[in-house]
């Protein structure tokens, strides 16, 4: 198992350009399989739950090639859903949008329950509830559980209500209603960025969709959708932790290729906690949906607490951003209440935060009290969870002495090469191990 050696202490300085979205390109690479036409994919992070979803597709028959660093070919025409690698299923959560775009293209099949981060209660009753809108059947296998047959059995419900604003519920039924399914108004969508940029990608395809980056899509489901080129958008969630590292480590630094429309009340909290930022929007973009923009983070200021910080459905703060918010407050002047209502299992790294000097009262499973500045020390400390191992980074990062940091699989499933990038900020970080 590989672990990241950080000397902290450093100022860092310099470039960094943020990767591709992973939360956007997973959903993306399962839409592929709704049209038997060639795809190109561009900007495509190369992290390692896209190289899982590789080979998920390739198992069941998909000619899936690298063009270059970061652009991916597909081609779907042959699929045999029946020859899906369910161990790989089991190990991905996103493999749950597999269930969408195969139920979608072929009408039946059989898939494993998927696995990720162990963050707590995930359940999939959202999914399961607007299939049976969509009119179809699911039903767990009578001997093994942890399979589930799906078959479209009637024509869809004209309009779908979600129980919930589900990210991946939202894009499971774009996906399951983009062909032959006519026109399906879903109720409760969520609009966070990767659901947007599904929408214009199945968009690029054929399909039509009405009410893009609200809670209520309607789509027109196509008789066929073609292959096409398509940017996936850069990574909102990257560009945050990047700010956060900005003012954890007291430096000043530009983050390239960005798209801050998407990220307009996380970026009041930034500015809220003392970060200055200069946004710098590019001539061209790759979209005709948003705008690219560097931005020049000074985060050699006092930071300061912000009283109360928590998720929310987008446009509200992202909860992946939640944690490396954490270790900015950490370096804030005063105390902050972190609310992360939307999981359960999500505060293991604030035991490993407090083992480096943090001060943090743990106030329930989903509420901590931050009380600043504290200095931070070198230790050893393990990512639990994807979002938790880059939180981890910037905290040894922004210490004083040598961390090292175990288990940074879970690092690599969402950002692509990290170690490499921080380095070139001057960033003491090595990767030591497999």
């Amino acid at each position: 198992m590989s672990n990241f050696i950080i000397q902290g202490g450093n100022n860092l300085q310099g470039e960094i350009k943020v990767a591709g979205f992973k939360n956007a390109a997973t959903p993306i690479m399962a839409a592929t399989l709704l049209t038997e036409e060639k795809v190109v994919l561009h900007n495509v992070p190369v992290i390692e739950d896209v190289k899982k979803m590789i080979q998920i597709l390739s198992s069941m028959g998909a000619k899936v090639i690298w063009l270059d660093k970061n652009s991916l070919e597909i081609q779907n025409r042959d699929i045999d859903p029946s020859k899906i690698d369910m161990k790989l299923v089991s190990t991905m959560r996103s493999s749950i949008l597999l269930m969408g775009a195969l139920v979608g293209r072929f009408g039946k099949f059989t898939i494993k329950e998927p696995g990720g981060c162990q963050i707590g209660s995930r359940p999939m009753d959202t999914h399961f509830m607007a299939f049976e809108q969509l009119g179809i059947e699911v039903k767990r296998d009578e001997k093994d559980e942890r399979y589930f047959h799906l078959e479209k059995k009637r024509a869809a419900d004209e309009e779908i209500v979600l129980r919930e604003f589900s990210v991946t519920g939202t894009e499971n039924i774009l996906l399951a209603s983009a062909l032959k399914q006519g026109r399906v108004k879903i109720k409760i969508a969520a609009a966070e960025p990767s659901v947007q940029d599904l929408c214009w990608f199945l968009q690029a395809m054929g399909a039509e969709i009405e009410g893009i980056g609200t809670h209520e899509l309607t789509i027109k489901g196509a008789r066929e959708l073609k292959g096409c080129q398509y940017h996936i958008m850069p990574d909102p969630i990257e560009t945050g932790t990047f700010i956060c590292l900005a003012g954890a480590t007291n430096s000043r630094f530009v983050i390239k290729n960005t798209a801050p429309s998407f990220m307009a009340l996380e970026m009041e909290k930034y500015k809220e906690a003392g970060l200055k930022l200069d946004i710098r929007y590019h001539d061209k973009s790759f979209s005709k949906n948003y705008r690219l923009a560097d931005i020049e983070v000074n985060g050699k200021v006092d930071i300061k607490a912000v009283k109360k910080i928590h998720d929310m459905p987008y446009p509200g703060f992202a909860a992946d951003l939640i944690q490396p918010f954490t270790v900015l407050m950490t370096q804030a002047e005063g105390t902050s209440l972190v609310h992360d209502w939307m999981y359960d299992g999500r505060l293991k790294y604030v035991a490993e935060l407090k083992k480096m000097g943090a001060n943090i009262v743990v106030s329930d499973p989903h509420r901590i009290v931050v009380i600043g500045p504290s200095p931070l020390f070198g230790k050893e400390i393990t990512s639990f969870d994807l979002r938790a191992g880059a939180t981890l980074i910037i905290a040894a990062l922004a210490a004083s002495g040598t961390s090292v940091v175990s288990n940074i699989y879970q690092v690599d499933r969402g950002y692509e090469r990290l170690d490499e990038r921080l380095a070139k900020l001057g960033a003491n970080i090595k990767r030591k191990g497999d």
